[in-house]
This record gives C-alpha cells, structure tokens and sequence, in this order.
C-alpha cells in the first residue's frame, strides 16, 4: 500500500464516530505508513487466534480477577510479552505489528494487545489516560482495580497508581482522579501518535513527526498547539508558506499563549 492510500484509510477512520472505530485496525494502519507492505489482516488474525488460546484458558467462573490471571499467564509466562525498559523510546514500540512480532512494547501498546484479547474473549476492558503511563481497566460495575500492561499485567487500585506516578516523575504527586478517566479511541490514537510525534522530534526527524502531527490533526483539527507543532516543523523543513499559516492560524486561537513572543519573532523573521 502506498503511503497516500495509508493516509487515506487513517483520514476514513478519524472521519467515525468513536464506536466505530477499531483500535486495532487502526493502529495497524498507522504502522502501513512506515510498513507499506503490512497485511493488515494477517496481525488481526493473530489477535484471533490469541483470543482463541486464551478462550480455552478460561475458568468455569469467570471472575474479574480470574479473567486477568489467565490473560496474564498467556502473555506474560507463555508468550513472553515484555515492557522495553531498555529502548523505551525505540518507534517500534509504537507500531502494533512489531508489538506483536517482537512481544515487546511500551504501556499504551501492551495495552491495546490485552484490549484487543479482551474483547474477543466477551471481557470488556477499557484504556485509562494516566498521565505517562497507560493503563486499563475492566468496565464492569463495581469492579474498580486496574491492569498495568507494561509491568505483566498487575493489578492496582488507585493509590497504587499515586505511587507509579511517584515513581515515573521522581516526586511526589497529587494524584487526581480524573487521572483515571476513561480514554475513548480517538484519544488512544492521538496518545499513540503523540509518543511518535516526541520521538521523532528528539531524532530530528521532522518528515515523519510531521506524518504524525497530521495524523493527530485529522483526530482533533480543532487543538491549536498540535498547529503550532506543524508550523514549526513546516519551519524546520524550510516550508515557510505552510509554516506561516499554522503559526498565524495558533495565534490567532492562542493570542496570550506564553510561548507567543516566540512565535511572533519566527513569523517576523519568515517576513524579512
């Protein structure tokens, strides 16, 4: 598949509403955009035949807890399934067939795995929007525990969370709970570009940032500050029409900003 036609079937699914997106499919079509070749169908048949193991795997009574232990075995023991604490900021953490292909990835990704077993097996889990780390939850009533993907699948409660927070920033947090908000798909997605976005702007790499500001702009046109981010890479790519638009355009919606006079002396110098 050419990169255009990747483009478009990620523009299609930012254009529905978000139960009927699948977040899977989705995310496999963000990766056809660094893998032109990727069949898409053999990694959601995979998924498949997970869910299939795992249906097998299953008690009699399927308790909360008892669902998340044999998911948990399967992936963790049987599989092999990993959080990269070594090359966290790696892209292939973020692309869902190497996910898959490696058994290794980093919160949001283990995540979407387990999600997507989850649901095949009749298990209805959701993403959680934790600042910094991705977590998951079952959406049952009365079922209030959270399951770290990264860390093997743990169960936590949200003092637990509090510490993980404590942990990541190295210093205390005032835990929030709307920490523990529900995410929705399109969320997910724009989480899941944004870690690609902050890679490949570390690495310099500004076409492909630039790929994944797009991409978060067709979730969510409306935020300013993901037009400023294109502006300024448009400005690093030496595209200086398109670069004034979008700083313009931020401005204009962000007239008070704090990072304004930046802007402003940017657009002046493109004016020279």
């Amino acid at each position: 598949m050419s990169l255009l036609l990747a483009r478009e079937r990620f523009r299609a699914i930012a254009a529905q509403a978000d139960k009927d997106i699948d977040l899977a499919t989705a995310a496999l079509v963000i990766a056809q955009e660094e893998y032109p070749s990727l069949d898409i169908e053999a990694y959601l048949q995979q998924l498949d035949q997970m869910a299939v193991i795992v249906e097998a795997k299953l008690p009699a009574e399927r308790y909360p807890l008892r669902v998340v232990k044999a998911i948990n075995a399967y992936l963790y023991d049987e599989l092999g399934f990993v959080g990269n604490t070594s090359d966290y900021y790696d892209p292939r953490n973020s692309f869902l067939n190497d996910v898959l292909e490696r058994r290794t990835g980093i919160p949001i990704t283990l995540a979407l795995v387990y999600l997507e077993i989850a649901r095949r097996i009749g298990f209805p889990m959701v993403g959680v929007d934790m600042p910094a780390h991705f977590l998951i939850r079952p959406d049952i009533p009365d079922v209030e525990f959270l399951v770290d993907a990264f860390h093997r699948g743990e169960v936590m409660f949200a003092a637990d969370c509090q510490q993980r927070l404590t942990e990541i920033y190295g210093q205390p947090v005032t835990f929030n709970p709307r920490f523990l908000e529900r995410s929705t798909p399109r969320r997910f997605l724009a989480r899941l570009l944004s870690n690609l976005k902050m890679i490949y702007l570390s690495q310099e790499n500004w076409h492909k940032a630039l790929a994944a500001v797009e991409r978060i702009l067709l979730l969510f046109p409306e935020v300013s500050m993901q037009r400023r981010d294109r502006g300024l890479i448009y400005y690093q790519l030496g595209n200086w029409i398109d670069a004034r638009l979008d700083l313009q355009a931020y401005l204009e919606a962000e007239p008070t900003a704090q990072d304004a006079p930046v802007i402003e002396h940017l657009l002046r110098r493109m004016s020279q």
